[in-house]
């Protein structure tokens, strides 16, 4: 799968994402960091890999694939719930605990949580509270905690720029429609 998103781009993106928080603080320090180290008490079964998250297209240039932090794994992006446009593999990371996660390498779906991208009907870009289902608990989402206007400006300044990679963007559709589709209550934030 080819991103148009350059590497040198992404990396300017980690920058200013670097920059902000969702709160004053690491909210990491609210419930333990538990996004970087939850650990399913079921395991995991042979047909789902463990829990972790998804590289966006072209985000593993920034990785070496070495890092003694995660967990690797390449998988058919037409195995799982992806847009029809990807093709060839997705990359999935998972932090391994210990070492902690370095705050500064985190990837991008970890930067710009409890936020996700969502284009409307008439195909302005939103952001709105994760609805995905999680298997912890997150303060943010639970208490509907404010967040700060940086981050919230920050995401969707980034968030706006990805959306150019028709890749990207067909993958914030999907998930768009599929919300609409499902009826799940969005709480927008911008």
């Amino acid at each position: 799968m080819k991103s148009k998103i350059r590497k040198r781009t992404y990396e300017a993106i980690y920058r200013l994402l670097d920059q902000v928080s969702p709160l004053p603080y690491d909210c990491g320090t609210l419930c333990g960091a538990v996004c970087c180290t939850y650990e399913d008490p079921c395991g995991q079964t042979e047909d789902e890999p463990e829990l972790g998250i998804y590289l966006l297209p072209g985000e593993e240039k920034l990785f070496t694939q070495k890092e003694d932090w995660l967990s690797w794994s390449r998988e058919p992006a037409e195995k799982f719930d992806f847009p029809l446009s990807w093709h060839g593999k997705v990359y999935f990371v998972k932090c391994k605990t210990p070492p902690r996660c370095p705050r500064e390498k985190r990837p991008m779906q970890c930067r710009t949580f409890p936020l996700s991208p969502h284009l409307t009907d008439d195909g302005f870009l939103r952001l709105v509270l994760c609805t995905f289902q999680i298997p912890y608990t997150c303060p943010l989402i639970e208490e509907n905690m404010e967040l700060t206007d940086s981050f919230i400006q920050a995401t969707y300044t980034v968030w706006k720029h990805l959306i150019r990679d028709p890749l990207i963007f067909d993958l914030v559709l999907m998930d768009s429609q599929d919300r609409e589709e499902d009826g799940v209550p969005l709480v927008f934030v911008r």
